[in-house]
């Protein structure tokens, strides 16, 4: 396995970060949502590097085999984390796409350290601009939702990792888009993660405002959402996003859910692959 060090714990353990590099050319760099780990970009893996790209996927720390510190699960640490990435491995020009809660690592990274190394970001299925309703974030989601969901996981987290990913691929009575070995796949990566990993988490993403970052970004931007996501809902998310972003082109997926990097991974991987070669993608309709 290959790791990049990304500081030490407050006990001076070195802090590793499990990554993967296929490829070759411009680069870009796949950061996961929660609680799974860079295996969840297996389809975009094995597609990406065949069009002239330079793939990069890294787990958070926390999950599948990065190290597992007990602290240090707050944006600016996680901003600071894909920085090593990106100085270790040397990466310039590089297209950054963040899924879910990794969508909230690209914001603060791209205001805390200036953008440098960035030549694009993608923000797909994300938790931006700001999950949690509050005063002055009316449109956000209720905070009983969040304090529901940490309350499943302290009762039973294996459990609610199950229950979750039912709702993540959009499984229903009447609705089945993934296998039962996708589901058992993708139970399989989230229970690696810590138990404190997955709460702080959390926390990190319903809590976090990141309207001030997205505020910073000049780059050219790409937003994807899913219609029917009922995990990071389109309305408190994606549809709020043209407020900060003002330049980004936004793309609705038509009935996918929060997990469209599988669900509709076709569309999704050539959406990537034409904004990170060409810097363009087809019309901000719905598809």
């Amino acid at each position: 396995m290959s790791y990049i060090k990304a500081g030490q714990d407050v006990n001076g353990e070195e802090i590793k970060l499990h990554y993967t590099d296929q490829g070759q050319g411009k680069p870009v760099v796949l950061i996961h949502g929660w609680p799974q780990s860079h295996e969840a970009w297996t389809y975009q893996l094995g597609e990406l590097p065949k069009h002239g790209l330079r793939v990069v996927a890294y787990t958070r720390r926390g999950f599948g085999n990065s190290s597992k510190p007990f602290e240090g699960y707050d944006y600016d640490t996680l901003a600071d984390d894909l920085k090593a990435v990106l100085d270790t491995l040397d990466l310039q020009d590089v297209t950054l796409v963040g899924f879910s809660m990794g969508g909230g690592e690209v914001a603060r990274y791209m205001s805390r350290h200036g953008g440098a190394r960035v030549s694009k970001v993608a923000f797909v299925s994300a938790v931006t601009p700001y999950l949690l309703k509050t005063d002055d974030n009316p449109d956000g989601v209720d905070k009983s939702v969040f304090d529901d969901i940490l309350k499943n996981i302290a009762k039973d987290r294996f459990d609610f990792l199950q229950t979750f990913g039912k709702q993540f691929y959009g499984e229903g009575p009447l609705s089945n888009p993934v296998s039962k070995a996708v589901l058992d796949w993708s139970f399989g990566m989230a229970s690696l993660g810590s138990h404190q990993a997955t709460v702080a988490c959390g926390h990190a993403f319903a809590e976090t405002d990141f309207r001030q970052d997205l505020a910073t970004i000049s780059v050219p931007a790409l937003v994807i959402h899913g219609e029917d996501d009922k995990t990071v809902p389109i309305k408190n998310s994606g549809d709020r996003m043209g407020e900060y972003l003002k330049h980004a082109t936004y793309i609705t997926y038509d009935g996918a859910p929060h997990g469209l990097f599988i669900t509709e991974k076709d569309k999704l991987n050539q959406d990537l692959v034409d904004f990170a070669t060409t810097g363009t993608v087809r019309s901000g309709e719905e598809s």
